[in-house]
């Protein structure tokens, strides 16, 4: 998925996917990561990921501690425009839904956008700060 976006190094993206591992393995071990697969006729078509994030109720949720957050959403080049990632999504707000989470976030890259417009998802206000790393 990051090597088809604006990537860092390939020295950043091996440190990351080192740690990704044990992280994601925790995360379906304790299960706050759900993921899911689409294949056709053997190979990976795509796949996607919701993190269950423990958030303190809030008026958008005001009788829930959690929050879904969408993440790793990718369909390869060739299996686009099929609808995989339509029916990814639309799995994960269903998995969402059932366990009562009202609020599910990502951030979408330009190309994903559409998708996750039409199917409800919005802009917000949302800002971000990143310290970097010293050298």
């Amino acid at each position: 998925m990051f090597l088809s976006m604006p990537n860092p190094s390939d020295i950043v993206l091996e440190q990351m996917s080192r740690a990704f591992e044990p992280w994601v393995k925790q995360r379906i071990a304790d299960g706050r990561y759900l993921g899911w697969v689409v294949e056709e006729d053997g190979r990976t078509a795509g796949s996607a990921g919701m993190l269950l994030v423990d958030w303190p109720p809030h008026p958008l949720h005001p009788g829930s501690n959690q929050r879904g957050y969408l993440l790793n959403v990718f369909v390869e080049p060739q299996f686009r425009k099929r609808g995989i990632a339509h029916s990814l999504i639309k799995n994960c707000l269903t998995q969402a839904r059932q366990r009562s989470v009202r609020v599910v976030t990502l951030h979408a890259s330009d190309a994903g956008r559409s998708v996750y417009e039409k199917l409800g998802f919005r802009s917000t206000s949302e800002m971000m700060f990143v310290e970097r790393e010293k050298s």
